[in-house]
């Protein structure tokens, strides 16, 4: 590393018990707050509310739409291809507004970027009412994508902010909440929608994001700590310099182009994949000589051990939502079940996954929930080649259910580590980078279902689903058992 380079993105571990001092001269001294009140840790409901509520905005809208396609599909008159566009839109803003609203946390505050991404929100669940057709509901969900991708990122932020300032490490239990909240709304997003689309028509999983995002606003605004009061890590570096904006360029387009090329892999756009290429290598030499990097590629390259980490984000999630998203079609589609009923066969999967959060929320070691992670996906894919419109409902609510424990236990044991091991002025960051690394893994398989299924699913083709879950679950069980970090009990 060069003299005198300011350390980036994940440049060294932090004790979870020994949360980093800021180094400028703004006190870092324990202040009481509002959020204090209540409770003898610090970490009182009022810090919790805010701080639980709005991360469940993302994962309630990745999955609430999975029982809208079908009825958006008959009533706008597109094809399944072309519907998983309202899938992919969310996951493309996500993942590249993650990151971007994790780094202006870190320089402005979580709770004013909070707050705005709020508004957004708002704003989004309005525009199928103004734009009726299928672009005014795709451009909807882009900006429900960018403006709920402040919540995690800030919450985090936020959490560690709070740690510093009072002087107390953030409570296990704390975090497992975050992550539990998260799980069990993306869990219960499809009941949710399919409750709203049998009571009031596909437009209301865009509405009920007006009081979501109301709600957290007025919380947020009474109860959130002021960002005044936050450790300044970054006082004395300038704005331009501690944001990295031609970094923050290159990742956005970078990303963009890789997930637009995997969208529509038929459509053979290899000139995409190109531009991806070309500025993944524009990229990595700018963040190597970046005074403050976006995206530290050299701790990337350095810490093996955090890019498999990374990997495995990305195929668990990838695995996740190609069983959400291609059952939830076939179940409505070929099966025969309404928009309700396929959102309440996926009701057992919101259960398991916050079951097996709570029991692993305490837990210190990661292995072996990251083991069960990888391999249960086997045993949920195989029982997709034995699904057919005869099947019965036990079968058809347990195999979704089966894709809720790998969700919980690598988010709870990843989220763990990486709040553990990330400098307190680059958490936000990558917290981002972390989303970034599942919705990556979200348009992959929105690529695969829209492949496999193209105008309208069928049995043969769920089986499919299932070859595929099998193979990749069989890779990510092996990356996962050999990882000799995890054997080592190393937290990442």
């Amino acid at each position: 590393m060069r003299r005198g380079r300011t350390p980036g993105l994940l440049a060294g571990r932090v004790p979870a018990t020994a949360p980093r001092q800021a180094t400028t001269s703004t006190s870092t001294a324990p202040v009481p707050t509002s959020a204090d009140h209540g409770s003898g840790s610090g970490f009182g409901p009022k810090l919790l509310i805010p701080v639980l509520v709005g991360p469940l905005l993302n994962p309630i809208n990745t999955t609430m739409v999975s029982v809208a396609l079908a009825p958006i599909s008959r009533d706008l008159g597109i094809g399944a291809s072309q519907a998983i566009w309202l899938v992919a839109a969310l996951y493309l803003a996500s993942a590249v507004a993650q990151p971007t609203m994790g780094k202006l946390a870190d320089r402005f505050g979580p709770k004013k970027v909070f707050m705005a991404g709020l508004v957004v929100v708002g704003i989004a669940g309005l525009v199928p009412e103004v734009l009726t057709g299928f672009g005014g509901a795709v451009f909807a969900r882009v900006l429900i994508g960018i403006g709920t991708s402040s919540a995690y990122p800030a919450a985090l932020t936020t959490l560690r902010h709070h740690s510093a300032r009072i002087g107390k490490p953030t409570p296990p239990l704390v975090l497992g909440a975050l992550s539990i909240t998260s799980l069990v709304s993306a869990a219960a997003g499809p009941p949710l929608g399919g409750a709203l689309i049998a009571g009031f028509g596909w437009h209301a999983i865009f509405l009920v994001n007006v009081p979501l995002a109301v709600f957290g606003l007025v919380v947020a605004g009474l109860w959130l700590p002021s960002d005044r009061l936050r450790p300044r890590y970054d006082a004395d570096v300038p704005v331009l310099t501690a944001l990295d904006p031609f970094g923050m360029v290159l990742m956005t387009g970078t990303v963009s182009a890789l997930l637009v090329f995997l969208l529509d892999i038929q459509a053979r756009l290899w000139w995409l994949l190109g531009v991806a290429v070309v500025l993944l290598v524009a990229l990595v030499l700018w963040e190597l000589r970046a005074t403050r990097p976006f995206v530290d590629v050299r701790m990337l390259a350095r810490n093996g051990a955090l890019t498999r980490t990374y990997l495995r984000l990305f195929l668990v999630y990838m695995l996740a939502y190609t069983m959400t998203y291609g059952f939830s079609q076939w179940v409505q589609d070929v099966a025969g079940y309404s928009s309700d009923q396929a959102g309440y066969l996926q009701l057992p999967a919101a259960v398991v996954a916050g079951l097996a959060s709570v029991l692993v929320a305490r837990r210190t070691t990661v292995r072996g929930p990251l083991v069960i992670a990888a391999t249960v996906p086997v045993l949920g894919g195989l029982l997709l080649l034995g699904l057919h419109t005869g099947s019965s409902i036990v079968l058809l609510a347990l195999a979704p259910a089966l894709f809720g424990i790998p969700q919980a236990l690598a988010s709870v044991s990843n989220q763990a580590a990486l709040y553990r091991i990330v400098p307190p002025e680059s958490i936000g960051t990558a917290a981002g980078l972390s989303r970034t690394s599942v919705y990556i893994g979200a348009i992959a398989a929105s690529s695969l279902i829209g492949g496999v299924f193209g105008q309208a699913p069928t049995t043969p083709d769920l089986h499919v689903l299932g070859w595929v879950i099998v193979g990749i679950a069989v890779v990510l069980s092996a990356l996962t058992i050999g990882d000799r970090a995890l054997r080592r009990g190393a937290e990442a």
